[in-house]
């Protein structure tokens, strides 16, 4: 069972604490992929786990077996970095089976572990290229080949995609999950791209300033933020996140904003909200659509708005709408035309209304 456990793990770098105690259960055979800005202590984390760096509290668990005095090599677990780290000198074969060679492996059973990995990897016909001969997709996957050969319980990947083109990334990520799908082996992903975390991930872990912000499936985090930085984060784009007030009005609780537009909030047993509370209103751009009379919603969740700004992406388009004085980024189906100063009436998706408590950033809603 090669699952992993973090239990209040803590990194200092001298007096400096990156890491404030952590605790992370990572089951066998997931893939979980920790995300978050530059600077929040994702990498870190990885290299805790691979041994690269020394814990300064707490304990690491690889299979059960606590693992913060075990060197790297003896840890099970396989690193691919950003930078591919290929021997220039060497051929795909040679850089594939360098590990191996070094352990002393039997040179058979290099052979047929390099066959079955490039066989996986659809590099069988490119074993004798250079690295100067290959794509930066072909060479990440043969810095991926390399880690595979030694048959690891733990695959670390470290942003292997982000020196890529966009297309190839795209192209990558299938490649990983398909890997994912052959081998059946843990793999811990780390990123800062949110679209690879939702793509790939079976449980996604968003981090900042060195602390677990959530955990969750890529459905639960974009359908049930913890607070207001996870509904920002997770998204493309990112939620509309506006401060507001609750008023309470004869037809019920509305949030305000400014005075110039008012949204009802709709029943929900579990609300933690009040007349007069502070909030942010958080709504995914998904959800606030051009009104085309056969949406089934009531007059009260619609609006009237003008396009200030159109980002056209083929199969969609954003805009960035003034509703009476406040500025949302809505969704348009990509085939119809849509003109800067048009005038729109959207029909909003309140079932899927968020909102957030201003002082602590929590969800109470």
């Amino acid at each position: 069972m090669a699952s992993v456990t973090l239990k209040d793990v803590v990194k200092k770098f001298g007096k400096i604490e990156v890491i404030h105690g952590i605790n992370l259960d990572i089951a066998d055979m997931e893939l979980v992929v920790l995300v978050g800005p530059s600077g929040c202590g994702k990498s870190t984390v990885l290299r805790l786990i691979a041994g690269l760096e020394k814990i300064t509290v707490g304990e690491i668990l690889i299979e059960g077996r606590v693992v913060n005095d075990v060197e790297p090599k003896d840890r099970g677990a396989a690193m691919v970095f950003q930078n591919y780290a290929l021997y220039p000198h060497m051929d795909v074969f040679g850089n594939m089976s360098f590990g191996l060679k070094l352990s002393k492996t039997p040179k058979a059973e290099i052979e047929s572990r390099v066959k079955e990995v490039a066989d996986i990897l659809e590099l069988s016909e490119l074993l004798k290229r250079k690295p100067y001969q290959l794509s930066g997709g072909q060479r990440q996957r043969v810095a991926m080949g390399r880690a595979m050969v030694r048959k690891p319980s733990i695959f670390l990947f470290d942003e292997p995609l982000s020196n890529l083109d966009a297309k190839l990334r795209t192209q990558m990520r299938t490649e990983i999950k398909r890997l994912h799908q052959k081998v059946e082996t843990t793999i811990i992903y780390v990123t800062h791209d949110q679209v690879e975390a939702m793509t790939l991930a079976d449980r996604i872990v968003v981090m900042r300033d060195g602390y677990i912000e959530q955990v969750g499936k890529p459905i639960e985090l974009f359908q049930k933020p913890a607070n207001t930085f996870v509904a920002g984060f997770i998204g493309s784009p990112p939620m509309n996140l506006l401060p507001a007030r609750i008023v309470k009005t004869d037809s019920g609780l509305k949030l305000d904003f400014d005075g110039k537009l008012q949204m009802p909030v709709p029943d929900k047993s579990d609300a933690k909200i009040k007349d007069g509370m502070e909030v942010i209103m958080g709504l995914r751009t998904e959800d606030l659509n051009i009104d085309n009379g056969g949406n089934g919603f009531p007059e009260e969740w619609k609006a009237d708005g003008v396009v200030e700004v159109v980002e056209p992406l083929g199969g969609e388009t954003n805009m960035h709408m003034n509703l009476q004085g406040i500025n949302f980024i809505a969704k348009s189906e990509g085939r119809r035309v849509i003109n800067v100063g048009e005038k729109l009436r959207l029909a909003l998706n309140l079932e899927h209304l968020h909102i957030f408590d201003a002082e602590t950033t929590l969800s109470v809603y």
